[in-house]
């Protein structure tokens, strides 16, 4: 039978989208109120080294831990009966651990996770305050006038996604012209560009650099940069920019 050590265990479940460290320790449980050892419910959730901070209610942690224990059940292909046989837990445990009714103890989430062959991190996924999503469709882009833009040039705007610090910008660009002198850009903060199609020489700084289908780049933003010479013609690439919170 598994179950948790008696004493002196410390389990470390990694928060999300690296949001710091959820500590749960030796008598402390999911839901509520202060425990006494270990076989009891797990109590309390300890939010460490979270800037951000966030507080998930025990309704909140029940249903996702019941989500997941479904996930992993079925994904093994396996009844809830067998399920339940095969980690040593009741029936009806296991079902109101699916349907989110119950707080389990640490020892019943260990036997879970060695019963669905998973870390018991696994039935913490999508534990997490709602973020924005931005999404743009194929044929849904906007087309924008972007400084130097000329016939043979489209720029289309791929949305923007704020973020508490930072800004990302995405963009596709395709140049279809090669006779036209390229103006070079300066913007605030960073820039990743990766090439589709083509071949051009980029300028940056003093320097040009040659690139072609496949190949990435990245530079600081405050440095002049851009295509200075179309070697292979259409020109595609996705430019990703990133500016500071503010800063445009």
């Amino acid at each position: 039978m598994l179950s948790a050590a008696s004493t002196g265990w410390e389990v470390w479940l990694p928060a999300f989208y690296s949001r710091g460290f959820y500590h749960y320790r030796e008598g402390f449980s999911l839901a509520s109120g202060l425990g006494s050892g270990p076989d009891e419910r797990l109590t309390t959730m300890i939010q460490k080294d979270d800037e951000v901070g966030h507080v998930f209610s025990s309704d909140d942690v029940c249903r996702v831990v019941g989500e997941r224990v479904r996930d992993a059940r079925r994904a093994l292909g396996l009844t809830m009966a067998q399920f339940a046989e095969t980690a040593e837990i009741s029936l009806g445990m296991v079902s109101k651990i699916e349907h989110g009714q119950t707080s389990p103890s640490l020892s019943t989430l260990t036997r879970l996770a060695h019963a669905s062959r998973v870390p018991i991190t696994a039935f913490f996924r999508g534990l997490d305050e709602e973020h924005d999503v931005v999404i743009v469709r194929e044929g849904e882009r906007m087309e924008i006038l972007h400084e130097g833009t000329r016939e043979g040039h489209v720029y289309e705007d791929l949305g923007s996604l704020r973020g508490k610090t930072r800004i990302i910008e995405p963009m596709m660009v395709t140049l279809e012209s090669s006779d036209e002198v390229f103006p070079l850009f300066q913007h605030e903060g960073v820039e990743f560009l990766h090439m589709l199609e083509g071949a051009m020489e980029y300028g940056y700084g003093p320097k040009n650099y040659r690139l072609a289908a496949g190949d990435t780049i990245q530079i600081h933003g405050e440095v002049a940069h851009g295509p200075v010479r179309l070697v292979d013609l259409p020109v595609r690439f996705m430019s990703v920019k990133v500016f500071p919170a503010g800063e445009q």
